[in-house]
This record gives C-alpha cells, sequence and structure tokens, in this order.
C-alpha cells in the first residue's frame, strides 16, 4: 500500500506562489499516476491536476489552468504542484492521491485516485 505525505502548504499574499511536494513510500512511484486534489471549508474535495506515470501528461481544472504546473521527479518519488499568482478561492487543504492501474502515458481518470495523504494547508489572504 503506497504511503503519500504532503508538504509545502502555508500562508501566503494573494498574488503569490507555493511549491507543494508529496513523497510516496511503500510502492514504485513510477507504477502510479498522481494527482493533487483539495477541499476548502464547507465543500466537496475537486479535482486539481493530475499527472500520467511517464510524466508526459497532465491535466488541470480549468480553475487553475496557467497558474498551477504539476511534475514529478520519480527517482525521488516526489510529485509537486507548482501554484503561481494565487488567489483566495484557491485556499482549501491539498491533497496528494495515488491513481492504480493507470498507463504509462495516460493521466488517469478521477475515479482511478483511492490513495491519499493527510493534505497540507494552503491559506490565501487578501
Amino acid at each position: 500500500q503506497v504511503q503519500l505525505v504532503e508538504s509545502g502548504g502555508g500562508l501566503v499574499q494573494a498574488g503569490g506562489s507555493l511549491r507543494l511536494s508529496c513523497t510516496a513510500s511503500g510502492r514504485t512511484f513510477s507504477s502510479y499516476g498522481m494527482g493533487w486534489f483539495r477541499q476548502a471549508p464547507g465543500k466537496e474535495r475537486e479535482f486539481v491536476a493530475a499527472i500520467s506515470r511517464s510524466g508526459g501528461a497532465t491535466r488541470y481544472a480549468d480553475s487553475v489552468k496557467g497558474r498551477f504546473t504539476i511534475s514529478r521527479d520519480n527517482a525521488k518519488n516526489t510529485v509537486y504542484l507548482q501554484m503561481n499568482s494565487l488567489k483566495p478561492e484557491d485556499t482549501a487543504v491539498y491533497y496528494c492521491a495515488a491513481g492504480g492501474g493507470s498507463s504509462w502515458f495516460v493521466v488517469p481518470p478521477v475515479s482511478d485516485f483511492g490513495s491519499w495523504g493527510q493534505g497540507t494547508q494552503v491559506t490565501v489572504s487578501s
């Protein structure tokens, strides 16, 4: 069973940047497509970004496209989320997730993500 640990959250002003990291252990990291999700107070968890096992294909929610970048380093068992031009509406707990059974080149569908980290808080002030 893969274990995921997120880090890098914090408090930033609107327009600022943060980089989140997620390190996996317990399984071969390259066996998993990876994703980031977030959950704001009073709302359900929503998809943010995902990346294929190879790192060659990505997908983003419309709300973050052009501002966020997902990447991975399979040698370090780590996936990243670079967040630029942050807005107050980006405030949420951000979760790293692993998708099982995905192909090497294709971004996993949301339904494939079933292993979650503990989350890291991102707060963007006005």
